[in-house]
């Protein structure tokens, strides 16, 4: 029997998940719902929004590229439960009935773009790994400012100004962060 190559940080293809032991999965899957959890701890309020900036939106780009589209998925998820069966695992004190709800729930789906590129190997080159991460950042931002515009009643304008605007730099340099930190990861994947 052939073995396909790991494509993502985790060592599990897309199709080969179902091998893998399912307690390795598992706490893969937890531990990633807590990288999630502990990014929202860092979080700046900003005077011209309701959303404060937070280190998640790295952090779900990250968690869906190592672990892949199916576990990170399931690692944005169960964050998404914690937090909505009470744990303080959300920056906003609302959680998912707040400004931030929109971003919340789009978090599986950027992991979940995220991951696909990891599942085909794109994460691993610059040129496919960058606009990988942009697009499922893009996914995040959607959210929110759907959030925004329809839910918390600030207009497309006023939702875009308040909710996506303020957070280009910092999802830049998100995405530019995860590159990176993916590249170094794969490199010394490849040493060792």
């Amino acid at each position: 029997m052939t073995r396909t190559p790991a494509t993502t940080l985790s060592g599990a293809t897309f199709d080969s998940i179902s091998e893998q032991s399912l307690s390795r999965n598992v706490l893969l899957i937890i531990a990633a719902s807590l990288l999630i959890a502990l990014s929202a701890r860092v979080a700046i309020p900003l005077p011209f929004t309701p959303v404060p900036m937070t280190l998640q939106p790295l952090a779900i780009l990250l968690v869906g590229a190592a672990l892949g589209a199916k576990r990170g998925t399931a690692a944005a998820i169960l964050y998404l439960l914690e937090g909505a069966a009470g744990a303080p695992f959300f920056a906003h004190p609302l959680g998912l009935a707040g400004p931030t709800g929109g971003y919340l729930l789009a978090f599986p789906f950027g992991a979940a773009v995220a991951g696909t590129f990891a599942d085909r190997g794109w994460m691993r080159q610059l040129r496919t790994a960058v606009p990988g991460l942009a697009l499922a950042l893009a996914v995040i931002l959607l959210g929110g400012w759907a959030w925004l515009s329809f839910v918390i009643s600030l207009g497309a304008r006023g939702a875009f100004l308040a909710g996506v605007a303020p957070f280009l730099i910092s999802g830049a340099l998100n995405v530019g962060i995860a590159a990176a930190a993916l590249q170094a990861a794969h490199r010394m994947r490849r040493r060792s």
